[in-house]
């Protein structure tokens, strides 16, 4: 999949992420950008979350959302 195709899955899946995860700000999301890596940080450092939960809650959610794929 390429990139401009990945960022354009990523600003679709912007609002289902903020359901999920409402401490999730706009700004966030902008930093993050469909990159994995930068989505676990910001969710441990928004959330709490030890680093292996946070992952868990992303598996958990990308498998209610297949179509999603992270750029990293």
């Amino acid at each position: 999949m390429n990139e401009d195709r990945i960022k354009g899955n990523w600003k679709q899946f912007t609002g289902k992420v903020q359901e999920q995860w409402g401490k999730l700000t706009n700004d966030d999301l902008d930093v993050i950008d469909g990159k994995r890596e930068q989505f676990i940080g910001k969710l441990q450092e928004r959330e709490g979350l030890a680093r292996d939960a946070a992952e868990k809650q992303l598996k958990d959610w990308h498998t209610r959302n297949p179509d999603f794929r992270f750029n990293d």
